[in-house]
């Protein structure tokens, strides 16, 4: 069944949503002349021009669901089927069958004089137009589009499209003229529409439909579809040379998984200094801090002992400036409040603190000279002073200790206080 009334894209969703043979066979005869041809001016054999078109139309078959809904499908199948030549000329086939392939060249010659010289130079220039002006090109002259269906596929006008169409003829001229072919650019027209595309050999079409299995939109053609086409010799030595190539591929990626790792174990060495320096930085920072804090706790010590000092002088002096006998009842009178602390504490054995034990004769005094004890809010009073000044004295004599022993050890702190 010929479905001529729809587009390229139009047959590729038929053939992907729903598996329709018919769809596929008419892409293959729209397109098979020009695949066939463009393949046949690069490995300049026939039998490898079937081999080249039929691996083209298996790549379409393999990847129609995956073309975007702008693919001109003429560009695409030409730069595959260039492609897939190159790979077939630089591969075991060309070296294999190196004197048929010159046998068949010289058979292949056209003989018009403007083609036999632009002929062996055509897809080269076509390769180095821009990706636009080749497929201007190709919708003009390899299939003889009208300047609209060209500009309706660029997405352009009519007039845009021609503009496009002589750039393109003016590049491929110049490209020809740089390696001595000169040629007009109505003689390049002329020579390119009736020589760029011919005729495939007659049943290829149907050998290419009947050996592509249908595949659905993710499901890729198979190995049994591959035992549908003939095995000949030369597909024989192309399988090969993929196989090779795969397992040259697979290879490569090993080295470069391996020199990967060994990139990775590199950076990870360079940073594990950098990483020791930034815990030694942070160490570093502690141990300020908390020197900071405890020369910011004995500046606050030295403050309030340099106003409790100012105090007592005061108290000195007032002392010395009583009579004798004054100050003889003023210290009995301190011992005796001290005392009675002393006595009302033992029986409050819960008002007690360890750091009582640091006090001298002399805290005592200071503490309690200020209370008259007749009353409990005196002596809670008087218990609440001693026992912060219990703790002053205490937090003094550990002070020391911990200076002391940085001191003896390089400015280090003890890690743990109570051993």
């Amino acid at each position: 069944m010929i479905m001529t009334s729809k587009n390229d894209l139009d047959l590729l969703r038929e053939f992907t949503r729903d598996e329709s043979q018919d769809a596929f066979s008419e892409l293959v005869q729209r397109h098979l002349n020009l695949v066939y041809c463009a393949a046949l001016r690069q490995v300049r054999s026939p039998q490898l021009a079937e081999e080249v078109a039929q691996s083209v139309f298996c790549d379409l078959a393999r990847n129609a669901f995956l073309l975007k809904p702008d693919t001109v499908l003429t560009a695409w199948l030409y730069q595959v089927t260039r492609r897939t030549a190159i790979n077939v000329v630089r591969g075991e086939a060309r070296r294999q069958l190196r004197e048929q392939i010159a046998l068949e060249m010289n058979e292949m010659n056209a003989t018009a004089d403007d083609w036999t010289q632009i002929e062996p130079l055509l897809d080269d220039a076509m390769s180095a137009l821009g990706a636009i002006d080749r497929t201007a090109i190709l919708l003009r002259y390899f299939e003889n589009k009208s300047l609209r269906e060209v500009g309706q596929a660029l997405g352009t006008t009519d007039d845009t499209a021609r503009k496009r169409v002589n750039h393109a003829i003016d590049c491929l001229r110049d490209y020809f003229n740089t390696r001595g072919v000169t040629v007009g650019a109505g003689g390049l027209v002329v020579v390119l529409s009736a020589n760029a595309v011919q005729a495939a050999p007659v049943g290829l079409a149907a050998s290419i439909s009947a050996g592509v299995v249908l595949v659905g939109a993710t499901t890729a053609v198979t190995a049994t579809t591959a035992k549908v086409f003939a095995m000949t010799t030369l597909q024989k030595v192309l399988i090969t040379t993929a196989a090779a190539a795969a397992v040259g591929t697979g290879i490569l990626e090993v080295r470069q998984n391996s020199r990967l790792r060994d990139q990775v174990q590199t950076l990870e060495q360079r940073q594990a200094p950098s990483a020791e320096q930034f815990q030694g930085l942070q160490k570093e920072r502690d141990d300020a801090r908390r020197r900071i804090a405890a020369l910011t706790d004995e500046v606050a010590s030295l403050k309030a002992n340099s106003a409790e000092l100012l105090r007592l002088r005061g108290e000195v002096t007032q002392l010395k400036a009583a009579p004798p006998h004054s100050m003889e009842m003023a210290s009995q009178a301190l011992v005796a409040n001290a005392n009675l602390a002393k006595q009302r504490l033992d029986q409050m054995p819960d008002k007690k603190i360890p750091e009582l034990q640091f006090l001298s004769d002399y805290d005592w005094l200071i503490v309690v000279k200020d209370y008259k004890f007749e009353n409990d809010e005196d002596y809670r009073k008087a218990f609440n002073g001693l026992r912060c000044t219990a703790k002053n004295e205490f937090g003094n004599l550990l002070r020391k200790a911990l200076q002391g022993y940085a001191t003896a050890n390089d400015g280090q702190l003890p890690g743990d206080v109570g051993k």
